[in-house]
Formats: structure tokens, C-alpha cells, sequence
């Protein structure tokens, strides 16, 4: 449920592709930019990563520096818990985003804001409001006591109500109580500017009211996170097992039983060996609703799993412009029910997208899956498509 991870650095090859103003700030540090191929064949201006600071990522995406992420792995077992880090990464990134965003909204919309706005008409606070980094930081800069006592009265109730929650485990409110507040601690210089300009005045506590609201709120989508993450890696694990049994069917022709020789550590090590020298790998992708100019699609985040080889892009379009019915596309819940029974990894992919849709519904995040099968070659998009 919760983003964070223990660990200092993710082990996961990483492809960074940058939005505009991401590109903007690494060329007037001048940093070099790479240009880089993904996994559907388009080459996009980024950097390429072996190792990485999971809060460094999410510092970049805060601030609309990044579009998209890939890895690529011929495996995903030995990896599994940096591929779900990375995912919950990601989705509390957009989260704090969108929570960032809609506290802005619901204070400008507050009466103390609308009084002060009808008093000073050269200094209105609202979403067309220009106040500058200069303005904000000028205000901030001796406020360090108010935005505690502020931070303490937001969450002091909630904490409150989270420990005395009977349906709740210690750990579940240990979880919740953190969660709230990182959800405060990434929130913007601008919100906090408003908030301290208004602090203890007459309709302050209808503020409290606004961000208490919003603050529950995103603490029951932060649930989503965790089945998002465990959704992916399913499918990865599911694609990653297809590929081997492909590969191990070529490499031991004539075996009555190949799947038993996937499970056996020296034969796993070369099979992972002769697809790497083949670049048969799972591709995995976060495709972020977009930078600061992409208005209104902000909370967007698109998660696409591509199992293919090079001849991927070749396959597909020789198979589109041919018009044939190779081509199949269908929802991920039609994917694992018409997969033969006694399948490894039906039931439990079932489970998890069962919870996750449920999940998903409860708080309101619009979710929809899509198969993109080539029965020629066997190759699989699977994409799974979030609103938040």
C-alpha cells in the first residue's frame, strides 16, 4: 500500500523519457540527452539508466520533467520487488500530483480566499492567479512555525480517527498515518503560501475541513497502488513464462515435459542466457499523463506490457496492413478466461484483477484493460489504463 521502499537504489535497467520542460532543465545544465528507441519502435530524447534513487525519480515526475519510463528484462523473478516498487513509485507520483492539484482548487474556492479576493482585487488568488516562485518563497521564508502548527492541526484529527478505527490493523494504521502525511510533505509551495496567509483567520477551520476531506480521500486511492503493482508484475511473470517455454521448447526438442526444465536453476540460467543473445525480452512501460501544458490529462497513467522480439514492429504492422484476423483484441478479464485450464497464474491474475477493479471503482479511478494479441508469431501488448 505504501510507495516506499527501504532500499537506497532500484537494480532495474530504466529508460527516462523526458517531457518538454524535463528536456529544457537537463539541457541548461547541460547534461547530454540520449535519443532512444522503445519498445513500440519510437525513438524519444531521454537518459538511460542501470541503477537509480527511487525519490530522485519521483522528484522528476513531480515536477513534470518525465513522460514515460521502460525497463526490459528477459526475466522478472529475481526482480520482482524492485518492479513493484518502481509501479507503486509511480502511482503514489500521481496521486501526490492530482491531491496537489485539487487542494489548490478547493482552497481558492474556500470563503475566506473569495473575502479576501472581493478586498484586494490586485492581489485575486485563484487558478488564474500569477503569483511568482519569488512571491512564495519571499512569504515562506519565516514561516516554518505556522506551517507545523498548520500541518499539526490538518493531521492530529485525522490521526486520531485512523487509531481508533476498529476495521483497521496496527499495521494498516501505521501505513495510513505515514501515508497522510507524505500526501502534506510533497504538497506544493504554492498551496502552503495560501494556507499560511490565511492561517487562524476567521474561516480557517473551513480550510482544515476541505484538506481533511481530500486527505481520506486520496488515503483510500493509495490502496489502488498495491494492486496496481501486484497486477503488473503477474502479467510480466506471465509473459515471462511464456517466453521461456517458447525458448525451451527450441533448445530441447523432443522433451514430453519442457515446463519442469524452467524451474531448474542451471537450465533457467542458460535459457535467460540464449534469450538475452536473442533479445527476447518483456518490456514494461508508465506512460504519464503528460507535463504541465497536457490541461486535464494530468492523472492519466498508462501501463503497457509488450512481449516481443526484434521483429516485433515488422510482425505487427505486416499483420495490420494485411487486414486479417490475426489480430485480436480483447479486455484482460476475456485474456485469462480463455486461457487453457489448469494454467499457471490464471487463478491468481483473476484474483488480483478482480480486486483491482473492485478497488478501483470504490474510489472512483476509471480503469480499462486491453489485449492486443499476433497469433502469428505470438506476440502480446496488454495495456492497462488508469484515470485518477
Amino acid at each position: 500500500m505504501s510507495e516506499s521502499t527501504k532500499k537506497g537504489l532500484l537494480d532495474l535497467p530504466l529508460k527516462v523519457i523526458l517531457t518538454e520542460e524535463g528536456a529544457s532543465h537537463f539541457i541548461q545544465n547541460k547534461k547530454k540527452l540520449l535519443r532512444i528507441k522503445l519498445a513500440d519502435n519510437i525513438e524519444e530524447y531521454g537518459i538511460s539508466l542501470d541503477s537509480f534513487a527511487p525519490q530522485t525519480i519521483q522528484q522528476m515526475i513531480l515536477v513534470d520533467y518525465i513522460s514515460k519510463l521502460e525497463i526490459s528484462l528477459p526475466e522478472f523473478s529475481s526482480s520482482k520487488q524492485d518492479v513493484m516498487d518502481l509501479t507503486k513509485l509511480v502511482v503514489f507520483s500521481l496521486l501526490y500530483k492530482q491531491f496537489d492539484k485539487e487542494v489548490y482548487a478547493t482552497l481558492i474556492d474556500s470563503d475566506c480566499v473569495r473575502r479576501h479576493n472581493r478586498a484586494n482585487p490586485s492581489q485575486i488568488i485563484d487558478e488564474r492567479a500569477k503569483i511568482t516562485d519569488r512571491q512564495v518563497l519571499f512569504h515562506l521564508s519565516n514561516k516554518e512555525d505556522v506551517i507545523s502548527k498548520a500541518r499539526k492541526a490538518i493531521l492530529d484529527p485525522l490521526w486520531l480517527s485512523i487509531k481508533e478505527n476498529p476495521d483497521l490493523t496496527p499495521e494498516e494504521r501505521n501505513i495510513f498515518m505515514l501515508m497522510t502525511e507524505k500526501f502534506l510533505m510533497r504538497m506544493s509551495r504554492l498551496n502552503w503560501y495560501v494556507i499560511t496567509k490565511f492561517y487562524n483567520q476567521t474561516g480557517f477551520e473551513e480550510i482544515l475541513r476541505r484538506i481533511d476531506i481530500l486527505l481520506k480521500d486520496y488515503m483510500e486511492k493509495g490502496r489502488v497502488a498495491e494492486y496496481i503493482s501486484l497486477m503488473v508484475m503477474e502479467l510480466a511473470l506471465n509473459c515471462e513464462n511464456t517466453n521461456m517455454r517458447q525458448e525451451v521448447k527450441k533448445m530441447y526438442r523432443g522433451l514430453p515435459d519442457t515446463d519442469m526444465l524452467i524451474y531448474d536453476p542451471d537450465i533457467r540460467k542458460k535459457i535467460i542466457s540464449e534469450m538475452v543473445k536473442k533479445h527476447e525480452m518483456v518490456f514494461i512501460s508508465w506512460k504519464l499523463g503528460g507535463g504541465s501544458s497536457s490541461i486535464g490529462k494530468q492523472g492519466r497513467l498508462q501501463i503497457t506490457l509488450y512481449n516481443k522480439d526484434d521483429e516485433f514492429q515488422e510482425v505487427k504492422e505486416s499483420i495490420e496492413t494485411k487486414k486479417s484476423a490475426d489480430l485480436r483484441k480483447r479486455s484482460l478479464i476475456d485474456f485469462y478466461k480463455e486461457l487453457p485450464e489448469g494454467s499457471e497464474g490464471v487463478d491468481l491474475g483473476l484474483y488480483y484483477l478482480s480486486y483491482l477493479d473492485e478497488a478501483c471503482k470504490k474510489v472512483n479511478v476509471k480503469f480499462e484493460s486491453l489485449v492486443n494479441q499476433y497469433s502469428v508469431s505470438n506476440l502480446m501488448v496488454i495495456t492497462l489504463a488508469f484515470n485518477f
